[in-house]
């Protein structure tokens, strides 16, 4: 809750504390906060009990914490059922981007070996340049210039 508060800004809210309360009235003041803080969370748990009872058994595994968008989506995601395991685990990118560094510097890759059989070829994707007629000019490049 507090991931981001620093030795410096605690050592400056326990100074403005016993300056704002004095020393005397400060475990007084704690004492009331830290009760507030538990009748707080009491609340909130019997409130929570409450909505589940309410909701019925074919809620039983509701959490509040699956409100949150973000959770929501990574909790179906996660879910086997769609399948998507095995569709992540079925496409690995770094063969992937091999076989194209591969065929774009004309070598021989080793999935694209095995497949040529099976596949009848590969395609060919290094740029070749087309020979032109003697009185032909090249073709105009607006980015190249």
């Amino acid at each position: 809750m507090f991931n981001d508060i620093g030795l410096l800004e605690l050592v400056t809210l326990v100074v403005l504390a016993v300056l704002v309360f004095g020393p005397e009235k400060l475990p007084k003041v704690i004492q009331d906060v830290t009760r507030t803080i538990r009748k707080i969370r009491e609340f909130s748990e019997s409130a929570k009990a409450d909505i589940r009872d309410e909701l019925g058994p074919e809620f039983k595994d509701f959490e509040f914490e699956d409100l949150n968008p973000k959770t929501f989506l990574r909790k179906q995601l996660d879910n086997d059922e769609l399948g998507l395991k095995e569709i992540r685990n079925g496409f690995d990118l770094k063969k992937e981007m091999a076989d194209v560094t591969d065929a774009v510097h004309g070598r021989e890759s080793d999935s694209s070996a095995s497949s040529n059989g099976s596949a009848g070829g590969s395609v060919d994707m290094t740029k070749k340049r087309e020979k032109l007629a003697a009185d032909e000019r090249p073709p105009y490049d607006a980015d190249a210039t």
